[in-house]
């Protein structure tokens, strides 16, 4: 299996994206582990697809 490039790591607070190749922190701070936008940013990275988990899990902070 090869090296994910995107995975959640715990931080204080919550998880944050950490991506492999660029090594650095992506999007925002998550409370809830955000397994369906890591799935879908390690597979097929549907650009539509990627803004509506984003927006989903943004609304879940509020």
């Amino acid at each position: 299996m090869s090296r994910r490039r995107y995975v959640a790591r715990g931080v204080p607070g919550g998880y944050r994206i950490w991506d492999n190749r660029g090594r650095r922190w992506w999007g925002d701070l998550y409370e809830l582990c955000p397994d369906d936008l890591l799935t879908e940013l390690n597979g097929p990275a549907d650009h539509t697809r990627v803004t509506a988990l984003l927006r989903r899990y943004r609304a879940l902070k509020r």
